[in-house]
């Protein structure tokens, strides 16, 4: 996603290229949906968010008063997601920029009570469950906000915010993103950075991360940290794809890996259910399967035009190209989410999907937000 057009896009603004969906009407897990009713689904990095190019008929609505992308999320069986904020790339004043941007999210939220409820421990996850709400996970994709003073992490956990990722793509004062080619590992003031975080009891997010920057700070956090959203390298060799020895490391320490349905899971850049449970697949066989679930990096509301939208992602590749935010494997020919894998019944798909390669009922429900809460357990407290 294009850090210029921020608006529409409310939750992923500049975060990566948006993952929108396509309506479908009838899916692999549709008939079973009422299977996994009750089961917990947590996005670890996601969006609400109607991605509509503008001009369409329910484009360019805020989401107070988009009932259409309320009411789809709902009917996803989304319990809670983690929402980007603040900033993460682009020219304007990051801190400033950030909490101007939490403090809009905060009336948003107030707005829209009966359906949206902030999130602060484990268990405001499963409270949003039993009220029959959605949790709002207030996460940065970007640590630049933090300019030279680590303290400001204390600003922002004061504000909500419970998971912070340290870099984006490129390089910044903590350490190298991805694509920053020289991959150097985590700098003094990054090791600052995450002493404030468990301090504060943030999440340590290394989505994004180069190899040597993930593994500095997995090895420097006292708490357990996460990969909130990325694939798997030894399936697919792309930079934001973590090595089997980024995500043996993170889960030693307890920590949490979530999946996304992005391009990148596959060589061919479209990426399809099947390489969404291959990259599951593999991270349950190489972290085990009590820290591994989703972070779809995308929404459930659908696409209406889809050759509008190839237009717009065009535009967004080219901008974020551009703006030297963009990340190998992303080109406007590579639709940004899984093509049967997509809308409301993604979640559902995915379980049944699972279940078909063999999975148990309970090691489903544990990818599908289990593991997150048991991570945000020990991170947050209950």
């Amino acid at each position: 996603m294009s850090p210029i057009d921020r608006r529409r896009f409310l939750s992923l603004a500049a975060a990566g290229i948006a993952a929108p969906q396509l309506f479908v009407a009838e899916s692999f897990g549709s008939a079973n949906a009422g299977r996994w009713r009750d089961a917990v689904i947590v996005n670890a990095l996601g969006g609400l968010e109607n991605p509509n190019p503008p001009g369409s008929k329910t484009a360019d609505q805020p989401v107070s008063t988009d009932e259409r992308i309320v009411r789809e999320a709902h009917a996803s069986g989304l319990t809670a997601v983690n929402v980007t904020l603040g900033y993460v790339a682009g020219d304007m004043e990051p801190f400033e920029f950030t909490v101007r941007d939490i403090a809009e999210m905060d009336a948003l939220i107030r707005r829209n009570s009966k359906d949206f409820i902030n999130v602060y421990t484990a268990a405001d996850i499963l409270r949003a469950k039993s009220e029959g709400r959605i949790g709002i996970i207030y996460g940065f994709q970007n640590a630049a906000m933090t300019g030279s003073d680590a303290k400001r992490v204390d600003v922002f956990a004061n504000l909500g915010v419970r998971v912070i990722q340290l870099t984006y793509n490129p390089a910044n004062r903590l350490g190298d993103g991805s694509m920053a080619p020289e991959n150097r590992g985590l700098t003094p003031f990054g090791h600052e950075v995450i002493e404030r975080l468990n301090a504060n009891r943030i999440m340590v997010d290394l989505s994004h991360s180069g190899e040597n920057t993930c593994l500095d700070a997995a090895r420097a956090s006292k708490q357990p940290i996460s990969i909130n959203h990325t694939g798997c390298r030894a399936l697919n060799d792309l930079p934001r794809n973590k090595t089997d020895e980024e995500l043996k490391l993170v889960a030693s320490k307890g920590g949490f890996i979530g999946i996304y349905f992005m391009p990148f899971l596959s060589a061919s850049g479209h990426a399809v259910a099947e390489d969404v449970v291959a990259h599951i697949d593999h991270a349950v066989g190489v972290c085990g399967e009590d820290h591994v679930g989703i972070g779809t990096d995308g929404s459930v509301t659908a696409i209406d035009d889809l050759e509008a939208y190839k237009t717009v992602l065009a535009q967004e590749v080219a901008a974020r190209r551009k703006a030297g935010v963009s990340a190998a494997g992303e080109r406007p020919d590579t639709l940004p989410f899984v093509v049967d894998l997509r809308g409301v019944n993604q979640f559902y798909d995915l379980a049944e999907r699972l279940r078909a390669r063999g999975y148990p009922a309970a090691r489903v429900e544990k990818i599908l937000g289990r593991n997150f809460i048991r991570y945000a357990t020990d991170v947050w407290g209950a």
